[in-house]
C-alpha cells in the first residue's frame, strides 16, 4: 500500500511511450482526461510496458481485466491520492472517485453512473476493432521492445512481431470494418448538436469515447487522418473539442 504525505499531489501511473515520453494508452487516457476535467492536482508517474504487470502487483492493486482464457491482463490505469491514502486501480473507477472528492468541478456524469458504467462497456467492446492497425507504428521504448513484443506475441499466439502487422488489402478490411464499426456510434451523437454527444458540453461519456480516439491518433500517423474525417468529420470534432482537457506531461 502506498503512503504519501497529504501535501503531494495526486498521482496518476500511466504507460510510457519510448522517447520522447507521452501518453497513448486508451484507459490511462479516460483518467488523465477525467483528472484535468477536475482540475485536480496531478502528477504523472511513468511505467515503462515491460514493468506495468510488476508495478501493480507491488501495490497490491487486482487486476480488473482479463484475457478469454481467464489470464489476468495485468495494465494501467492506476491512480494514487495521498489525501486518502486511496489506491484505484480502473479507469471508470477513478472517475467516479474523482467525482466524488471534487462536487464543486463540473460533474463527469450528468445522469446514472450505472448507465456511464454500461457505456463504457459498451465502447470498449467496439473501438479496439481498429487495434490491429496500431501494430506497425506502435510508440514502443527501443530499449524493451522485443520484450514487449514477445509477450504481445505470445498471447497472440504468434512467433513474431512482423505476423503482428497488418498490410495491403488485410489492412484495409480492417479499416473498413473500423469505419463501419464506428458509424454505430456514430448514431448516438444524431440528436446533439455538438462536438460532445450531449451538445456543447462534454462529460465521462465523451471522454470513454475520447480516450480511445487519443491512442489512434498517436498509434496510425498515416490513418488517423482518414479516420477525423469519417461520419462528417464527428471523430475529429470531438477529439479536438477535449484539446482543452489534456493537459501537459
Amino acid at each position: 500500500m502506498v503512503s504519501i504525505s497529504s501535501s503531494d499531489p495526486i498521482i496518476l501511473f500511466d504507460i510510457a511511450s519510448g522517447p520522447p515520453i507521452r501518453p497513448y494508452a486508451p484507459n490511462p487516457w479516460k483518467a488523465r482526461y477525467a483528472l484535468n476535467f477536475k482540475r485536480a492536482n496531478f502528477v504523472t508517474k511513468w511505467v515503462d510496458l515491460a514493468d506495468v504487470k510488476a508495478t501493480r502487483q507491488s501495490l497490491g492493486i487486482d487486476p480488473v481485466r482479463f484475457f478469454d482464457n481467464g489470464e489476468p491482463f495485468f495494465t494501467l490505469p492506476i491512480m494514487t491520492d495521498p489525501s486518502s491514502n486511496k489506491l484505484v486501480g480502473d479507469s471508470f473507477d477513478i472517475a467516479v472517485y474523482l467525482d466524488e472528492k471534487y462536487p464543486d468541478a463540473p460533474s463527469l456524469f450528468r445522469n446514472s453512473i450505472g448507465l456511464y458504467a454500461a457505456f463504457n462497456a459498451h465502447i470498449d467492446s467496439i473501438l479496439p476493432i481498429g487495434a490491429p492497425l496500431c501494430s506497425e507504428s506502435f510508440p514502443f521504448n527501443p530499449e524493451t521492445a522485443e520484450k514487449s513484443k514477445a509477450e504481445f506475441c505470445r498471447r497472440a499466439g504468434l512467433k513474431s512481431w512482423d505476423d503482428m502487422i497488418l498490410r495491403g488489402e488485410a489492412r484495409r478490411q480492417v479499416m473498413d470494418q473500423f469505419q463501419v464499426a464506428l458509424g454505430g456510434v456514430a448514431k448516438y451523437f444524431r440528436f446533439s448538436d455538438g462536438p460532445f454527444i450531449g451538445g456543447k458540453e462534454p462529460d465521462y461519456a465523451d471522454i470513454i469515447i475520447g480516450g480511445w480516439l487519443m491512442m489512434y491518433s498517436q498509434t496510425l500517423p498515416r490513418e488517423w487522418p482518414e479516420i477525423r474525417a469519417w461520419h462528417g468529420g464527428l471523430w475529429g470534432r470531438l477529439h479536438d473539442g477535449l484539446e482543452p482537457y489534456r493537459g501537459t506531461w
